[in-house]
């Protein structure tokens, strides 16, 4: 866990979706490959994309091991249904048309071993032919690029300034961005967290995918809902959307 997972009103605060350009980009790949409307969004956090989903009227299902942000979701998003589960082995009990992983949420699988188990169960919950949505920060970028500088931000939540600063280092043996962010704040102790994300060249997470049964529809950096604006050569820029589409051949469902 870290300091905004275990206060979703401070990460809604920090990184607010006002327009819901997270939920609208589902959507809009959704129609455009006609997916259907059952919906499973695997780390879902606070909810609110799933929640603006079952509002336009998804069946849609969230998942996430953080159990205050599942209760944040729940509140504020009763239109959508939760459940606590892990991205490397959850089990439902039922198949939907859609899963989705938005915000890098992919890239804490940090093993070859944990991809694959995590595209085993998004196998196992989608229907024969049933679309996986994906959005996260693109190796093709990070891995050949400096790494950002580090950074100051502040947010204020219920009358308190958050103050964070954030390090990222890359460690290329493991294909891992690795980062370390210290939070300050009045009349609290110093809190320090370190967390990382894979990082998987475009080429490199379409063999995962065909390995685990799935045909790639689509590999793209821009648009989305967190892309950058952007002038390099397709596929160069910081964010990587996919979709993918599970075979209807029965043996790889």
């Amino acid at each position: 866990m870290n300091f905004l997972t275990d206060n979703p009103a401070l990460y809604e605060a920090q990184f607010p979706d006002p327009e819901h350009r997270a939920a609208r980009f589902l959507d809009e790949q959704v129609r455009r490959f006609g997916g259907g409307r059952s919906l499973l969004d695997v780390g879902c956090g606070t909810g609110r994309d799933a929640g603006h989903l079952a509002g336009l009227g998804y069946d849609a299902t969230g998942i996430d091991v953080s159990e205050a942000m599942l209760a944040y979701a729940r509140e504020h998003h009763p239109k959508a249904t939760f459940a606590r589960g892990d991205m490397r082995d959850f089990a439902l009990d039922r198949r939907f048309d859609v899963v989705t992983c938005l915000d890098s949420a992919m890239l804490y699988c940090h093993t070859n071993a944990d991809l694959a188990a995590f595209l085993g169960r998004c196998r196992a919950h989608l229907r024969p032919g049933g679309l996986l949505i994906a959005e996260m920060r693109n190796g093709a970028h990070f891995l050949t690029h400096p790494v950002p500088e580090p950074f100051t931000r502040t947010v204020t939540y219920a009358g308190v300034v958050y103050t964070s600063r954030t390090e990222l280092r890359l460690d290329h043996a493991a294909q891992l961005l690795r980062r370390r962010r210290r939070w300050r704040w009045p009349g609290g102790e110093p809190l320090e967290q370190h967390s990382a994300w894979r990082l998987l060249f475009p080429q490199e997470l379409a063999y995962f995918l065909t390995v685990a049964g799935f045909e790639v529809l689509d590999l793209f950096d821009r648009p989305g809902p967190r892309a950058e604006p952007h002038d390099g050569p397709p596929l160069s820029a910081d964010r990587l959307h996919l979709i993918a589409r599970l075979a209807k051949d029965p043996h790889h469902a």
